[in-house]
């Protein structure tokens, strides 16, 4: 049976279990509504299994395709179909084929697990990467361990079982776990989502014990704040503890005087050790924070252009909308403080930038922050990573220009795996910069820019206009 054929078979049972459901008497529907609740969940498994067996099988075959080329080149943009058949990022994609590679060929108890349903593909991942320091017998001794009999895991959370994981890869080889630890305390980095509501998600990974004398130290600002009557919840006294320390301290590493951040590291001196906010040893260097906003909203005007929501973004960080009033408070308060400047970009009526080209083979600042207003984030389908290379839809080898409408915004990753054999792209829709992406399989796929507040409409006048606020912070 072909595959679009066997997916209409799965959907039609599947609908129609819901519908048998749906169609009992009251009193009979509960037993039955668990029941295909149950099936439904193991049935998600046993897709996960397959998707990976596909995965593998897709991996194969590319590199045999590719067996003229350089090893580096072979795998190159597999992970990225992967992604796009899911309909994932590509940072996923690459997860997937990574999982499924080990899923096949080291953990055929998981994987056989996953077959029968009673493994999730999240525990796939816990069991792959907990034992990933691990020789292959002591990996695959895990597995069997865990994954031969669902008795064993039964009734397990999540955490517990990937705490499982751990204490059974550290007592099979101390030694790689301890040299794992090192690794990771290595990568330790910070990092910065959009969240809903015109909030962001600012998180670090840190070493064990330096995250927990971190979140204690806020904790115990907090109680101290609450017990002197500060109305504010625990949470919010600690994120605003956490912001004013590490804005208001001072280029030499420590709190500047009276500030929240001295009583922070006051209030954490009775434990072993005092956390103070460390400044870069490098200076301080302004951050631009781009507000992309309509004429209309910034100067509040009657109608539903004036309650368009700005688009704020900064480097690294993905772009967000922010409500109208947000914006005029935002841009208000930063032209006090002589930290605003307006910076034109033209736009037609509907909200698309007009065009702007380039002799150059790079794109020049000025077209760069053009692409990076117009699209807001990678471009590639399902990627929603900041944007970090301009990049030429149709390449620069094969006679496409430095323009806008040849231009678009992807992450260092997206970039890359377009070079890969196979990969080709190229604009459809020049008014709403629609560019179709095609893979090495055929498959086209397509993507939007997602277009900007349109100006309000303006007699006798040819160019209007959308206002770039850059606020310096």
């Amino acid at each position: 049976m072909a595959a679009p054929d066997l997916l209409d078979e799965a959907r039609r049972l599947v609908l129609a279990a819901v519908e048998r459901l749906e169609a009992l008497a009251p009193g009979e529907r509960d037993s039955e509504a668990i029941e295909v609740l149950a099936t439904a969940e193991s049935l998600k498994n046993t897709l996960a299994a397959a998707q990976a067996r596909a995965a593998v099988t897709l991996k194969g075959a590319r590199i045999a395709q590719r067996a003229h080329q350089p090893v580096a080149a072979r795998e190159r943009g597999i992970g990225a179909e992967v992604a796009l058949a899911r309909r994932e990022s590509p940072h996923r994609g690459g997860i997937h084929l990574g999982l499924a590679v080990v899923l096949c060929a080291e953990l055929p108890h998981t994987l056989a697990a996953m077959e029968a349903g009673w493994c999730s593909e999240w525990r796939a991942i816990q069991i792959a990467q907990g034992t990933a320091c691990l020789s292959l017998a002591d990996r695959q001794g895990i597995d069997a361990e865990l994954m031969s009999d669902p008795v064993t895991t039964d009734g397990w959370g999540d955490r517990r079982f990937r705490a499982e994981v751990d204490r059974l890869a550290y007592t099979a080889d101390p030694v790689a776990a301890v040299a794992r630890r090192a690794k990771a305390v290595a990568q330790r980095h910070t990092s910065l989502r959009p969240a809903p509501d015109g909030m962001t998600r600012f998180s670090a990974m840190l070493p064990l014990e330096q995250g927990v004398a971190v979140h204690a130290t806020l904790g115990r600002a907090a109680d101290v704040a609450r017990a002197a009557g500060d109305e504010r919840t625990r949470g919010q006294v600690m994120a605003d503890a956490l912001v004013a320390a590490v804005l208001e301290g001072r280029g030499d590493g420590q709190p500047r005087a009276g500030s929240v951040a001295e009583s922070v590291a006051a209030r954490a001196g009775s434990w072993d050790q005092t956390v103070v906010p460390t400044a870069p040893a490098a200076p301080v260097v302004p951050v631009a924070v781009h507000v992309v906003v309509s004429d209309a909203t910034l100067l509040n005007l009657p109608g539903a252009g004036g309650d368009e929501p700005g688009w704020v973004s900064a480097p690294d960080a993905g772009t967000v909308p922010l409500p109208a009033d947000d914006v005029r408070d935002l841009v208000a308060r930063a032209t006090d403080a002589g930290l605003a400047s307006l910076r034109r970009l033209y736009a037609d009526p509907g909200g698309q930038l007009v065009a702007l080209d380039s002799r150059s083979r790079t794109f020049p600042a000025g077209l760069a922050q053009f692409l990076a207003a117009r699209d807001r984030s990678c471009r590639t389908p399902y990627c929603d990573a900041p944007v970090r290379h301009r990049d030429h839809v149709r390449r620069w080898a094969d006679g496409g220009r430095t323009t806008a409408a040849n231009g678009q915004g992807l992450c260092e990753a997206c970039n890359h795996t377009k070079e890969a054999t196979g990969w080709s792209a190229q604009v459809t829709d020049t008014r709403t910069h629609e560019v179709e992406t095609t893979t090495p399989t055929g498959d086209r796929h397509r993507c939007r820019a997602p277009g900007l507040p349109p100006p309000r409409p303006h007699r006798n006048r040819l160019e209007i206009y959308l206002g770039e606020i850059v606020l310096a912070a």
